[in-house]
């Protein structure tokens, strides 16, 4: 008897976790700071390493991935699930989420187009690409798109715009789109 009570009370209390008020999802461009009780670096630079590394913890509620903005990409995995705060270079979830990448119209996150540039140049550090974007939309002979956010290869984040449309390559680095 005393053994289902107990099975009761996690079940309803596991059910309050996954019903509060946190949103159940990784969210690019928010960090949640604090309640860290480990760290490491993310050599691949992917935050789905981030999120799987959660889910095999148990101790782990939630975590914080910092995009490698001059320094290597990090993962802090948290004991609580913290109040998400606005961060260009993060992305953070609870266990459970995964990554799911936001989807904006016709925005293709963690997508890299590779080859067929005939211009690039950097831009301020952003988390969908909306400048470089707005960039391939304004000009004539662009097809399509990527957004490549710092640390990725640069300092500083680079937009690349293409002639032609390349296949999509799945890639953290990038953010992608094809505009005509």
């Amino acid at each position: 008897m005393i053994m289902l009570r107990i099975c009761f009370a996690l079940i309803l209390w596991g059910a309050s976790v996954m019903g509060g008020s946190f949103e159940a999802r990784a969210q690019a461009g928010y960090d949640r700071p604090g309640s860290d009780y480990t760290h490491f670096v993310v050599r691949s630079g992917d935050p789905a390493v981030c999120a799987a590394r959660c889910e095999r913890d148990g101790r782990c509620r939630g975590w914080a991935f910092s995009y490698p903005t001059g320094a290597p990409a990090q993962c802090w995995l948290k004991s609580k699930v913290t109040a998400r705060v606005e961060s260009l270079s993060s992305v953070s979830g609870v266990r459970g989420a995964g990554v799911i990448e936001p989807r904006q119209g016709k925005v293709e996150f963690s997508i890299e187009r590779y080859g067929d540039d005939y211009r690039s140049f950097d831009l301020p550090t952003e988390p969908a690409g909306a400048a470089c974007a707005a960039a391939c939309e304004g000009e004539k002979n662009c097809r399509a798109w990527t957004y490549a956010r710092p640390g990725y290869g640069s300092r500083t984040a680079r937009c690349y715009l293409k002639e032609r449309i390349p296949a999509p390559r799945r890639s953290p680095c990038c953010i992608s789109g094809v505009v005509r």
